[in-house]
């Protein structure tokens, strides 16, 4: 388990969507300083907020908040992108933009953090994955969710020895910007962000926020053609 309050965090696409929530929820369990990334940070009114410039394609960004965030003891992987195409109809500039950020950022950060969470007690890294990585049906956002869930549980031991607590996330659509085109119901962002904490707290390696993400998953053992997202509803 990993302690919150009194804690520093970094989330990335904190400053909108699920990660405005999951940065209000670490303040709300009593974090002592929250570093909150955008492309294009804006300033917060709350003193334990510090907005970050990151862009997590960039390497070099992600060194540059590495060096800033030192006392970081808890990330949070959630920024990401969705262009929801079906693969044999979307720019292949958008299939490789969509690894670029919603796998091979998070692995870049993961890589960037692990020896300051090691120096940092072991801390916890959280991947947001999301129902569609079990679930075919949304293009390339479906296939990168699936492939940050197997980084995810490598990571997970490869930093055990360091005593990092490593949380992968899976839930359905939350009502953001990201995804309000898309029908059905949606989650609220701050019921999200207390399933992710308190499994934070507990010590915890995985959270499936939602009955939706628990049917999917239990589909596993299934039929292949049962993992779509238009047969799991």
């Amino acid at each position: 388990m990993t302690e919150i309050e009194g804690a520093v965090a970094l989330v990335t696409g904190g400053q909108r969507g699920l990660g405005r929530s999951f940065v209000e929820e670490l303040l709300r369990r009593g974090a002592r300083k929250v570093y909150a990334t955008a492309r294009k940070p804006v300033a917060s009114a709350d003193p334990r907020v510090e907005p970050l410039e990151l862009e997590v394609t960039d390497p070099d960004s992600i060194a540059a908040v590495a060096d800033r965030a030192g006392e970081v003891s808890i990330v949070v992987n959630n920024a990401g992108v969705l262009y929801p195409a079906p693969l044999l109809q979307t720019e292949m500039a958008h299939v490789v933009a969509t690894f670029e950020t919603n796998v091979f950022g998070p692995l870049r950060i993961a890589r960037a953090f692990a020896p300051i969470l090691a120096a940092n007690g072991g801390g916890a890294l959280v991947d947001i994955h999301s129902v569609l990585s079990w679930s075919a049906g949304v293009g390339s956002y479906g296939a990168s969710k699936a492939a940050l869930w197997s980084i995810t549980n490598s990571l997970r031991i490869e930093l055990a020895p360091q005593g990092t607590q490593v949380v992968g996330v899976h839930l359905g659509f939350a009502d953001t910007d990201m995804v309000r085109a898309f029908p059905g119901e949606k989650l609220d962002p701050a019921d999200v962000a207390r399933a992710v904490f308190d499994a934070v707290a507990a010590g915890e390696s995985e959270v499936l926020v939602d009955e939706f993400s628990r049917r999917v998953k239990a589909a596993l053992s299934g039929p292949v053609e049962g993992l779509s997202i238009r047969t799991a509803n």
